[in-house]
């Protein structure tokens, strides 16, 4: 069952739009689901600053985030 959805406005550049179009044409995916994926990366980066239950064995810190454009390896969706 697909969890409900909110609707939201994402302002993107024309080079991100157009990349996002082709990337669907060339797999089929909703361009939507490759912004909630894109979201889902950044909340795992920065989990660290999101309220929630403190680990009793402390994990490594987290990475600097990547610039933008690089391509993130593990990702669900690497061509």
């Amino acid at each position: 069952m697909a969890r409900k959805k909110i609707s939201s406005t994402v302002y993107i550049t024309p080079e991100q739009n157009e990349r996002l179009k082709l990337l669907h044409e060339r797999t089929k995916v909703p361009i939507a689901v490759f912004i909630r994926e894109g979201i889902d990366l950044v909340l795992k980066q920065y989990e660290n600053l999101l309220p929630g239950q403190v680990a009793l064995i402390p994990e490594a810190s987290s990475p600097s985030p990547p610039p933008p454009g690089v391509a993130v390896p593990g990702s669900k969706k690497e061509p």
